[in-house]
């Protein structure tokens, strides 16, 4: 595989994240259950004191809906990405798409959510701005990227194996 293409697609997949972060979270993004789900508990109960309630468990049929359309889309832009790198085979394709996955959990954990969202206020949800301390808890974004982001990074991963696979 060719490593100068994995390095730009390292760079365009981080733009491309960082862009639907932030279209996402635009305006009344944050407030969709998909969105708030990603905001730690605290946060989310001094949200809901004063806005209605949605449910916001992996379990409620709104996050799934946008955690499945988010992987699905994902497992399709790592596909084009393996197969332009050069993947051949399904070992290939699978750990080249966990490492962009991995570097992906990596990169929004440790620029987006420890840099932007605790410090921009486009992240703040209503009636939580003065909440600063718990828009920086760094302990609760490490959590999430190793689970279950490694769970997620999983999925595209053998799909993507399978898919070079069936292509190759």
């Amino acid at each position: 595989m060719n490593t100068t293409v994995i390095l730009i697609e390292m760079a365009a997949f981080a733009a491309l994240f960082t862009v639907i972060i932030l279209c996402t979270y635009r305006g009344n993004g944050k407030h969709s259950a998909g969105a708030i789900h990603n905001y730690p508990p605290d946060i989310q109960e001094e949200y809901f004191r004063t806005h209605e309630r949605v449910e916001v468990s992996y379990r409620s049929k709104k996050v799934l809906l946008t955690k499945g359309f988010g992987l699905l889309f994902f497992t399709a832009v790592l596909l084009g990405c393996a197969l332009l790198a050069g993947a051949a085979d399904f070992r290939q394709g699978f750990w080249l798409t966990f490492g962009l996955m991995a570097w992906i959990g990596v990169y929004d954990t440790f620029f987006l959510d420890w840099v932007l969202f605790a410090n921009l206020p486009m992240f703040r949800l209503e009636g939580t701005e003065h909440m600063d301390k718990a828009y920086h808890q760094k302990w609760f974004h490490v959590k999430g990227m190793l689970f279950p982001g490694i769970v997620f990074a999983l999925i595209p991963a053998l799909l993507v194996g399978l898919l070079v696979t069936a292509i190759r």
